[in-house]
């Protein structure tokens, strides 16, 4: 891939591609285009991937492209992260009260809890937002303790949000290629003078783009602004641009937040294709349904303490569990 969707002069080059010719192929749902004063296009139509990029209309050839490639050291089956008693404190609040349990490489791991529980605390304890009061979180085997998050990235752990974080103004396959740069070695001169270093990052990023855009199921949106993008393809962005940092294991925290019954399903599919193409998948959320179809064990938290932890079947049967999400009669507590 030589040039970025989003350069005027790719909008001109290929103007039989999106400006509007009998060839041109567009679904209903896309905009109109953005005309510039140079003549360029900011093109806000869905393009048709195979056209541009052969190689991505092989699904095996695309989920080959986007499988990690980095070395773990913990096997399949193994702890990849351990939470060893972990205690997080915010004053005189207990936001987590010695909470330990493992993810294991390969795995599809649920957390989940009440509001409140202490959910997205664990969660940022992992991805370095907060350091442990006590207690320590090991990654891949090693601690974490006062690693700063750009480095935890780097070491493997990326993450979604609750609230989507997208750089709006930016194509979705612009989106991408920021998340990219995790894995980039070019120094800032490298970078200015254009050396052979970074021009090759630059072209394996922009092709690694349009695979994880593929990947997720919306690499025809590749040339579209964030913005403009529905909501849940917004969130399937968020996805590819963590994908893109490579991780050894990925978080996502709410991700069918606003979702309708038949998203939902797409999700969850969605999610074990990225666990089958090889990742390990962190998964916090509300939506018990969801949860229980698509993890391999769930943990669950109440008031900053674990619970509970086992297979989806036993943690839904726990008396525990059910107590934490419906309450129990007064008479139950006297």
């Amino acid at each position: 891939m030589s040039t970025t969707p989003h350069d005027p002069a790719a909008g001109s080059e290929h103007g039989d591609q999106h400006l509007g010719t009998d060839d041109e192929v567009v679904t209903s749902d896309t905009m109109p285009e953005e005309f510039l004063p140079d003549g360029g296009v900011i093109a806000n139509v869905a393009i048709d991937v195979a056209d541009l990029h052969p190689e991505l209309a092989d699904a095996a050839q695309v989920a080959e492209l986007v499988a990690p490639d980095r070395t773990i050291r913990a096997k399949v089956g193994e702890p990849l992260l351990q939470m060893q008693q972990v205690t997080m404190r915010f004053g005189g609040l207990v936001a987590l009260d010695d909470v330990t349990f493992d993810i294991r490489r390969g795995e599809i791991l649920g957390l989940i809890g009440p509001n409140g529980a202490g959910k997205t605390t664990c969660f940022n304890t992992m991805t370095g937002v907060y350091r442990p009061t006590t207690g320590q979180v090991v990654f891949d085997g090693r601690p974490l303790g006062r690693t700063k998050r750009n480095e935890i990235t780097r070491l493997g752990i990326a993450r979604t949000f609750q609230n989507i974080r997208l750089f709006s103004d930016m194509t979705a396959l612009e989106n991408v290629v920021v998340g990219t740069d995790a894995r980039h070695h070019t120094s800032v001169p490298g970078a200015i003078f254009r050396s052979r270093r970074h021009r090759a990052e630059e072209r394996d990023a922009l092709d690694r783009g349009m695979a994880l855009l593929e990947f997720v199921g919306i690499g025809r949106r590749a040339t579209q602004q964030a913005r403009n993008l529905p909501y849940g393809d917004q969130r399937r962005l968020e996805i590819a641009r963590a994908l893109a940092t490579e991780p050894k294991l990925l978080c996502l925290d709410e991700p069918a937040a606003g979702f309708n019954p038949a998203e939902k399903e797409d999700l969850k599919a969605l999610i074990r294709k990225i666990r089958d193409d090889g990742y390990t998948v962190l998964l916090i959320e509300h939506d018990m349904r969801l949860v229980m179809g698509v993890t391999d064990r769930v943990v669950v938290l109440e008031f900053g303490r674990k619970i509970a932890e086992g297979l989806p079947a036993e943690v839904s049967a726990d008396p525990a569990v059910i107590a934490a999400y419906l309450g129990v009669p007064d008479d139950a507590t006297a």
